[in-house]
């Protein structure tokens, strides 16, 4: 029975033969993350094609060496594309679309944490709202077509147990241009647009072969996520969750994962055959669980639909 303490090896040993031959895209995944962790973990399991999408090319260089000396027979492709950037998202989809013209699981673990200052993108979208959502939903519809034209595919995408600190704010989701901006809350909307945006991918999609999976992989100090931040940053979490929401923070178990165990519910959530039939579904942990009211209602996932379609400026219909 996988659970919080499980290690990606144990995973990838109990569906090889799901990885076997397919090919797989990752959206982020330079070196050292949770995603570069899970392609490198994947190359065990024999995949025909890993193709990376990403924004520093000497951050996936080490990941690709890697693969290569785990099995030289994968086929490796770089595609380089800060999702931040609408054009730039773009113009690497058809470049991804070439070179993987079916996508049997794709994974979006791009990303940022508590940006200190308020920073707005190129298109004037708040930094983390546009780094963890806007550019990965964008560029998530435009590979839809490789994921149909694989018949049955997966789409795995990363959130954090941070969503629990606010519902997304639709009324100010740009936080009064920086008038209102707090780190964690712009965080928390963040990872709560992507439970939300994976339930209305999910809805859209699974009558067509498509299985939508969020999932938070828990906490861990090797990636460079939070580098930036210190340990007195992290406790203004609980001041932020009780001014917000009035109930105190409660971090789960285990408090910290190791860098094998990071990746392991993420890779279950790629692979696990049985996952299809529940998607859209939320798992941390290893095991499925139901995220909470804010992050799953109808109502909300398919006001963000929309309003991402706005910000993306462009509108997807299955």
């Amino acid at each position: 029975m996988f659970d919080g303490h499980t290690t990606s090896e144990e995973v990838i040993e109990t569906f090889k033969s799901h990885i076997k031959g397919k090919t797989f895209v990752l959206i982020g995944a330079g070196y050292p993350s949770i995603g570069s962790q899970m392609a490198t973990y994947l190359a065990g399991g024999s995949p025909a094609h890993i193709l990376i999408a990403s924004r520093t090319a000497s951050k996936v260089e080490p990941v690709m060496k890697t693969i290569g000396g785990i099995d030289r027979s994968i086929k490796t492709t770089f595609v380089q594309v800060d999702t931040t950037d609408h054009d730039a998202v773009g113009e690497a989809a058809p470049k991804i679309l070439a070179a993987a013209p079916k996508i049997d699981v794709l994974i979006h673990t791009a990303g940022a944490m508590a940006t200190k200052e308020y920073t707005l993108d190129k298109q004037g979208v708040e930094f983390q709202l546009s780094a963890n959502h806007v550019g990965g939903f964008l560029l998530t519809n435009l590979l839809v077509p490789a994921m149909l034209a694989a018949g049955e595919a997966r789409f795995v995408n990363l959130t954090s147990s941070g969503y629990r600190l606010t519902p997304f704010r639709f009324d100010d989701w740009n936080f009064s241009n920086g008038k209102e901006y707090d780190p964690w809350l712009a965080y928390g909307q963040a990872k709560t647009a992507n439970i939300l945006f994976t339930y209305g991918l999910g809805k859209r999609l699974r009558h067509r072969g498509i299985a939508a999976l969020v999932v938070h992989p828990g906490y861990n100090g090797d990636t460079k996520l939070a580098a930036h931040l210190t340990w007195d940053d992290f406790g203004l979490i609980d001041v932020v969750m009780k001014r917000n929401r009035g109930i105190d923070w409660v971090w789960e178990e285990p408090r910290f994962k190791t860098f094998s165990q990071i990746a392991a519910t993420s890779l279950i959530a790629a692979l696990d055959p049985e996952l299809a039939s529940k998607s859209p579904a939320y798992l941390q942990n290893s095991q499925v669980h139901e995220p909470e009211e804010h992050a799953r209602d109808p109502e909300s996932v398919e006001k963000l639909w929309k309003l991402s379609e706005e910000l993306a400026k462009q509108k997807f219909e299955y």
